[in-house]
């Protein structure tokens, strides 16, 4: 079978998306060059050419599964809709019921990180971006009387805290909490945070 020729930004794009898919069914310890290659039917030569260590190419499927994840918020959190309508749909979308992928992938990130300091450097910048987008988009439902919050910077770490510990029980401990207990558990922390009744949550839906 003839490979298409790929431009050298195509290539790299190409070996990252494989790069995370073996990292999400082998972790980080257990993946190889030789598993990447394979998945794509190319040579370990291809890949070492892109990304001349595993721990160059681990570290760069980290920044590129960040960089894709953060453009997904930033869209959900620019649309032309009230700061409230914003927040739950970007609050709904990371949570672990929501449509977010990858949290096997953070999740082996967050241990890794533990001990390799790149690797820590890209976890640390997607959680404080993270935050520092939907800390903004609390102040602007607060500048506009949408609703009440004293630390919007705050808001934003319990809420982070509690979905990454969230996804950390279902995605390891399948069943420990129910899709829907989670859900619920999510609403109400955000329309706590934000002075509000849950109902107020959906209303104008």
């Amino acid at each position: 079978m003839t490979r298409v020729r790929l431009s050298v930004a195509e290539r790299r794009e190409e070996l990252l998306r494989a790069a995370i898919e073996q990292i999400e069914v082998r972790g980080v310890a257990a993946v190889r060059i030789a598993d990447v290659a394979s998945a794509l039917g190319v040579s370990n030569a291809l890949v070492l050419y892109h990304f001349s260590t595993k721990e160059k190419l681990v570290a760069a499927a980290f920044t590129y599964a960040a960089e894709d994840d953060l453009a997904h918020l930033r869209k959900l959190l620019g649309r032309r809709t009230t700061a409230l309508k914003r927040l739950r749909a970007a609050v709904r979308w990371y949570a672990p019921t929501g449509q977010a992928k990858g949290w096997r992938l953070w999740i082996e990130g967050w241990a890794v990180a533990l001990r390799e300091p790149a690797l820590r450097e890209v976890t640390g910048g997607l959680d404080k971006q993270w935050k520092a987008a939907l800390a903004e988009v609390v102040a602007e439902g607060v500048a506009a009387g949408e609703f009440s919050c004293p630390d919007p910077m705050a808001t934003a770490l319990r809420l982070t805290a509690l979905l990454d510990g969230l996804a950390v029980q279902m995605t390891t401990y399948g069943g420990a909490v129910s899709r829907a207990r989670t859900q619920e558990w999510v609403d109400e922390a955000l329309a706590r945070e934000l002075g509000l009744e849950r109902a107020q949550l959906t209303s104008g839906h």
